[in-house]
């Protein structure tokens, strides 16, 4: 801590203490002092890390939705203005079903896992006649690994706060709310910013751009907790209440926040909107490759040589995003294995790194696509141990609210902790590991409440698909061998 605060400049406190993600995992290793980041690769090398320094998404050299404007200044409202921003709540409050039929042929999906279209939605709130009606941005964001939309609204935070005007217009809701990550101190300032600036030109307010209806944005603070990402815990946050998912159905579009229709999108999907009807829904459709429609942001991390946030068409393979843009892992070292979703999406082993980014491609390997997240190991890591900690993850993260995730969960995370430390010679209490893991997961599977618990499974059956020769050696108290030492024999 002493290098650390003198590095710093500031005086030294004698504690140093964890911090949770801060969605910084492009930027290792992040420093919090007060609420002003900091990061470097050592102690001794720290680099000040503020929002108005962070990093820019590296360019691919493909063209671009999210990412096209974001390096030329727009994070500002006038640089956002000088590249034609703000444009799109005159077409949604002049013509709404216009707009929903634009979103629907563009094949604009969620990007925040469950990839629901989004004009489908927009409409079902829309056809609603009870009010009032809201407008939620989920910018919870956090999933492990996941941190494109903290890069979206550092630095382009006003096609975001269009893209929910837009919603806000098609579906006769005048309250947009941001419901924003705990850990994004920095944003919470830079967003306010954006919000008051564009209040203030009249593109928010009682006067919309002009159009004569009324549309606000407020920025609610998250809860801190993981949960929190689903988007019913997130209503239940916002009202107050414990944030614990509800059942569905109903569904947000009818019965959300105070059981009113609501629309929940999250920021990389309100992002979209603006350059969709701008371009219209043809040019976005054909960013995609094969069948697949437009854009996604991933988040790449781990190791890999050139971490960050990368555009890339959906479809374009994994092995193409890691290696050709994100650089592959440092040293030439061969890539074990990645996770996807963050975590919750399972893991893709190095022989299947040809498989297409898009939902139907991953979800044909047992995997899911998800928010986009993506953390890459490298043949130095033992997948069984990741499997462990992201296990660990989740058991500390369920809110407890169902049994199977709130006793699965820990169950399948006390079985990999016995397996591996069975390898240093402890007796294993278990007679049948596998067998008891597949009954875990079949009941995590088909019963827990919420996404939380149905993602563990893939965790645990992507590991037993990719290493079984890793598991087994586990399974006979052997210490298994990374797989370079392997290859070295």
């Amino acid at each position: 801590s002493e290098v650390v605060d003198a590095d710093l400049g500031v005086a030294h406190s004698g504690q140093v203490e964890k911090i949770s993600c801060p969605g910084r995992c492009d930027t290792p290793v992040p420093i919090l002092v007060g609420e002003k980041f900091f990061h470097g690769a050592r102690a001794g090398a720290v680099a000040e890390a503020t929002a108005a320094e962070m990093l820019l998404p590296p360019e691919t050299g493909l063209e671009e939705c999210l990412f096209r404007d974001i390096r030329d200044g727009v994070g500002t409202l006038d640089g956002a203005l000088a590249h034609g921003a703000w444009q799109g709540p005159a077409m949604a409050a002049s013509d709404p079903q216009q707009v929903i039929a634009q979103l629907k042929e563009s094949g604009l999906t969620g990007r925040g896992g469950a990839g629901f279209p989004t004009g489908v939605k927009w409409e079902a709130v829309k056809n609603e006649s009870r009010g009032p009606k809201y407008i939620i941005c989920n910018a919870d964001e956090s999933e492990v690994g996941c941190f494109k939309d903290r890069v979206l609204m550092a630095h382009s935070p006003h096609a975001m706060l269009e893209g929910m005007a837009c919603a806000g217009l098609v579906t006769g809701a005048e309250i947009g709310i941001v419901y924003l990550r705990w850990e994004y101190p920095e944003i919470l300032e830079s967003l306010q910013i954006a919000i008051d600036e564009a209040t203030r030109a009249g593109m928010l307010g009682e006067d919309a751009c002009g159009t004569g209806i009324p549309f606000h944005i407020l920025i609610r603070r998250g809860a801190g907790a993981y949960i929190c990402g689903e988007e019913t815990s997130l209503l239940n946050s916002l009202e107050g209440k414990h944030p614990f998912p509800r059942e569905k159905p109903p569904f947000p579009t009818t019965h959300g926040l105070f059981d009113l229709p609501t629309v929940v999108n999250n920021v990389e999907t309100f992002c979209a909107v603006p350059a969709i009807l701008e371009k219209g829904a043809a040019w976005f459709r054909d960013l995609g490759l094969g069948e697949n429609a437009g854009t996604r942001v991933f988040s790449v991390s781990g190791d890999i040589t050139r971490p960050g946030n990368y555009e890339v068409p959906v479809g374009t393979s994994l092995r193409e995003l890691l290696d050709t843009h994100a650089g592959g892992t440092p040293d030439g070292k061969a890539i074990q294995g990645v996770t996807m979703a963050g975590i919750s999406g399972g893991f893709v082993g190095a022989a299947d790194l040809d498989v297409a980014l898009d939902p139907a491609s991953l979800t044909d390997l047992g995997a899911m696509l998800g928010a986009g997240g993506i953390i890459v190991h490298d043949e130095s890591r033992c997948m069984i141990q990741a499997a462990r900690e992201s296990m660990h993850f989740l058991a500390q993260e369920s809110c407890g609210k169902c049994f199977p995730c709130r006793i699965g969960t820990v169950r399948v995370t006390e079985l990999l902790d016995e397996l591996i430390d069975h390898s240093t010679g402890n007796p294993v209490i278990r007679s049948h590991p596998l067998e008891e893991l597949a009954d875990l997961e079949e009941v995590l599977g088909e019963t827990s409440a919420c996404g939380l618990g149905l993602a563990a499974p893939f965790i645990t059956k992507t590991m037993k698909k990719y290493w079984p020769d890793v598991l087994q050696d586990y399974i006979e108290g052997r210490r298994p061998e990374r797989q370079g030492e392997r290859d070295a024999k």
